[in-house]
Formats: C-alpha cells, structure tokens, sequence
C-alpha cells in the first residue's frame, strides 16, 4: 500500500522553478504548472543533475547541466524517449502538498 507524505505547503512552490524535497528516502521535485502541481524524480536520467534547479517552461523541465527536457506531467525525457524519470502522485489538502509513495 502506498504511504501519503506531507512534502511542502504551496506557498512554497518557486514560480518557474522547482522546489526540492527530501522524504520517503529519496529527493523529488515539485512543480507548479498553471496550479497544478506535479512530483518527479529530482535527478536527471542523464548525469544526475538536480532537475530542481532546471528551468520550467509549461509542463517541461529543462536540466541546468545538459540540456536534457523532460515533461513533469510523465516524466518522459524530451531528449531522448528511452529514458524517464520517475513520477509521483499529489494530493493538494488545503495548502498542505502530499505525495504518494
């Protein structure tokens, strides 16, 4: 069975960024897109930069390192489809953020 975990609240989503987390043992990031939110992996299929830190332009996330695109909604590399990222279910309870594991 899945576990929902508090991550973040959503005042603290950055626009046009991600917002890191560590729970559930591992680093995911969040992000807002047009109010909704999405959980992925934070680390980059590529060359483990933190995706985080990349640049959010709609539903992609661009890694700062390479270059790499990603969509935040599947988690599909852009760059290259036979690689993705993992994604995570989220709940929003009234400002509190959850995601599922």
């Amino acid at each position: 069975m899945a576990n929902l975990l508090k991550v973040a609240t959503r005042d603290e989503v950055p626009d046009g960024r991600g917002l890191v987390v560590l729970t559930g043992g591992r680093y995911i990031a969040i992000f807002d897109v047009a109010g909704q939110l999405f959980a992925i992996d934070n680390r980059c299929a590529h060359a483990g930069a933190s995706l985080g830190d990349g640049f959010l332009e709609d539903t992609c996330i661009t890694c700062p390192w390479h270059g790499w695109r990603y969509d935040v909604r599947s988690g599909v590399c852009l760059s290259d489809p036979r690689y993705r990222v993992r994604t995570f279910p989220v709940q929003v309870v009234g400002e509190d953020i959850l995601v599922e594991f």
